[in-house]
């Protein structure tokens, strides 16, 4: 079924977070819901009512709408290799909730990330050095993992990729005044996620409501 604007405003911030981790369920369980894509494209033509907006990595092996077993019109994709934010991300996902109705942003990582493991050993190449370098202040943070500070040590990669995850979530509320105030209101939930590239699991985090904003602030 394609989300219209009576059908997206009817859903709260809750709901959508409920339907996306019931979505990856059916994702793990090869439940997924059979849909007619050519058909939600021809419903969607006319507009665009999305439930959720995903920041998520650029790879392959995270696919926003099949691990979530959603269709045509119900997420904006925002993808960069990290899932980081700039002031560019910054203004689409502002668009997308503000403007266009999106009740949830989800924050998403996964492991085995080659942007983070390019963090980690301090990779050098054309412009991806400035793309990761928005990825060290993760690298810097954890400091309670044994072993070597490098890619090699995949406790250390997982360590920083959660890190950065929740780095973007604070990221996103303390740089977006547009979108902490749609928390606080009640319209928004912002979490972080990781995705298991080995298993399609996607694990939520503590998601950030109104009541959790109020005690980042305090």
């Amino acid at each position: 079924m394609t989300l219209t604007a009576e059908s997206q405003a009817a859903l709260s911030p809750s709901d959508v977070l409920r339907l996306l981790v019931e979505g990856n369920q059916r994702f793990l369980a090869g439940t997924a819901v059979e849909r007619n894509f050519m058909e939600q494209v021809t419903s969607t033509a006319g507009g665009q009512y999305p439930m959720a907006t995903i920041l998520g990595c650029i790879d392959s092996r995270v696919p926003h709408e099949i691990v979530f077993d959603k269709g045509v019109g119900d997420i904006f994709s925002v993808r960069i290799a990290g899932n980081f934010v700039n002031t560019d991300i910054l203004g689409s996902m502002e668009f997308a909730t503000a403007a266009a109705g999106s009740k949830v942003i989800v924050v998403l990582g996964h492991t085995q990330c080659g942007a983070v493991k390019g963090a980690c050993d301090n990779v050098e190449l054309g412009n991806l050095t400035h793309t990761l370098s928005n990825i060290m202040p993760a690298v810097y943070s954890v400091t309670d993992v044994a072993g070597p500070r490098n890619s090699s040590n995949k406790e250390f990669v997982q360590a920083v990729a959660h890190e950065n995850v929740e780095m973007t979530v604070a990221n996103i509320l303390e740089r977006s005044r547009v979108m902490a105030e749609l928390v606080e209101e009640g319209k928004l939930i912002v979490v972080g996620a990781m995705h298991d590239v080995a298993t399609g699991k996607v694990t939520f985090m503590e998601p950030v409501d109104a009541a959790a904003l109020r005690a980042m602030m305090d």
